[in-house]
C-alpha cells in the first residue's frame, strides 16, 4: 500500500486533537474533541471549518478562453459556454455508457476555468482531461494551494471580518479576495446544505488563515464524520457511494444540472460521453431512481441495506447507498435506489437490517432545508 499523504494542515489537525484516519489516500481528521454529533450541530447553528485540501484543484487555459469552454463541454453534459465570469456550476464527467466518472465544480475565471474534483478521482480526471483537451487546452493540477470550506449560517459574518466584500457574494459566485495576506480564490458554495464558502489559499498561508478563522468563537473545526452526516441530511451525493461509473445522472436525480442547451433540441445537444443514454433517459425516464429513505424507529439503515417492497418479498427492489443518524433531523436518514414504480413519495417499503425487515418510507429530499444565499 502506498504511503498516505498529508494536507498542509496536518500539524494543525493533530494540535487540535483530531482523530486521523485514511481517506482517499490521505490522513484526514474524522473528528475532533467535540465529537461528530456536536460538530454537526455546531455547523448547522453557527459555522464550521473543514480541510478539503485533499481534493484536486485544476486550471484549464487556452489561447482563447472560449476554446477551453467548448473543449470542456466535450467531456461533461453541462453548459460551460453560457457560464458568466466569476460564476461556478456543478457538473460531472460521464463515460460512454452514460455513467458518472466523477462529479465536480467548475468556475469561469475569465481567462481560465477553475475545476475542483474529488480526491480519489483527481489523477484519473486530470489524465482524462489531458488526453482529450491537450495541446489546445493546458491542464494543470495545482500542487501549491490548499482548500478550506467555511460552512454554516454564521460563515458570512465571520469571513466578512477578514474582508467585507464576501458579504456581497451570492450562491455560486466566485471572487479573488485577500485573506491572511494571501490571494485567495473564494466561492460561495459548499457541500453541507448550509450557506458558506470554499477558499483556495496558497499553502504558505493556509495554516495562518485556518487559525485566524478558528480563533472566532463561532467557528469549530469539523471532521469527515460530520461532513458526511451534513451532506446526507442535505440530500447530496457522495461519489463512490450514491453515484459511480455505473450510475447515470438521471437515475441519480441530477438531471437538473444539465442545461437546456445540452439537451435534445438544444443549441449544443449532446456531444458528451454517454449522451445517447442520458438524453433518452431525460425523455423516457429510468428503471430506478435515487430517493430519500426515512426508517421507522431509531435504527439506522446503513449503506448496502437491501430494500424490499413487502416484509415477505424474496427479491429486493433497491439498496441503501448512504445511511446513518441525522443529528439535525433527530432521526435515522438514508438515500438509495429503488425501482421507479416504488419511488413515489410516501411509498412504504422494508429494509433488511441484520435479518429483520424494518419499515422505511420514501421521502422527499433533502431532510434539512438548504440555507444557501440566492
Amino acid at each position: 500500500m502506498s504511503e498516505l499523504q498529508r494536507t498542509p494542515l496536518y500539524d494543525l489537525h493533530v494540535s487540535l486533537g483530531a482523530k486521523m484516519v485514511p481517506f482517499a489516500g490521505y490522513e484526514m481528521p474524522v473528528q475532533y474533541k467535540l465529537g461528530v454529533m456536536k460538530e454537526h450541530l455546531h455547523c448547522r447553528a453557527a459555522a464550521g471549518l473543514f480541510d478539503v485540501s485533499h481534493m484536486g484543484q485544476v486550471v484549464l487555459r487556452a489561447r482563447d478562453p472560449e476554446m477551453a469552454k467548448r473543449a470542456l463541454e466535450t467531456l461533461i453534459p453541462q453548459d460551460v459556454l453560457s457560464l458568466g465570469t466569476e460564476r461556478q456550476r456543478y457538473g460531472f464527467f460521464t463515460n460512454d455508457a452514460g455513467g458518472i466518472e466523477d462529479d465536480m465544480m467548475f468556475a469561469n475565471r475569465g481567462d481560465h476555468l477553475f475545476v475542483v474534483v474529488n480526491a480519489g478521482c483527481k489523477h484519473a480526471d486530470v489524465a482524462r482531461m489531458r488526453a482529450a483537451l491537450e495541446p489546445d487546452v493546458t491542464v494543470k493540477l495545482l500542487e501549491n494551494r490548499a482548500l478550506l470550506a467555511l460552512q454554516g449560517p454564521k460563515a458570512e459574518a465571520v469571513l466578512a471580518e477578514h474582508h467585507p466584500m464576501v458579504a456581497d457574494m451570492r450562491f455560486m459566485d466566485v471572487a479573488t479576495v485577500p485573506l491572511a495576506g494571501a490571494e485567495c480564490w473564494v466561492t460561495r458554495s459548499g457541500y453541507t446544505g448550509e450557506d458558506g464558502y470554499e477558499i483556495s489559499v496558497p499553502i504558505a498561508a493556509a495554516a495562518d488563515l485556518a487559525k485566524a478563522l478558528l480563533a472566532h468563537d463561532d467557528i469549530e473545526a469539523i471532521g469527515l464524520g460530520a461532513r458526511d452526516s451534513l451532506r446526507l441530511e442535505a440530500g447530496l451525493c457522495l461519489y463512490g457511494h450514491d453515484i459511480d461509473a455505473t450510475t447515470s445522472p438521471i437515475e441519480a436525480g441530477l438531471g437538473w444540472s444539465i442545461q437546456k442547451s445540452r439537451r435534445s433540441g438544444g443549441d449544443r445537444e449532446g456531444g458528451f460521453p454517454g449522451a445517447a443514454r442520458i438524453l433518452a433517459e431525460l425523455f423516457d425516464g429510468t428503471a430506478r431512481k435515487r430517493v430519500g429513505l426515512q426508517p421507522e424507529g431509531r435504527a439506522p439503515m446503513r449503506e448496502g441495506t437491501s430494500i424490499y417492497a413487502t416484509a415477505e418479498a424474496e427479491t429486493p427492489i433497491g439498496t441503501v447507498t448512504s445511511g446513518g443518524f441525522g443529528p439535525s433531523a433527530e432521526a435515522p436518514v438514508a438515500m438509495g435506489y429503488v425501482t421507479a414504480d416504488h419511488a413515489q413519495i410516501g411509498t412504504a417499503l422494508f429494509g433488511d437490517v441484520r435479518g429483520k425487515r424494518l419499515p422505511v418510507a420514501v421521502v422527499k429530499l433533502p431532510f434539512v432545508a438548504p440555507g444557501f444565499k440566492r
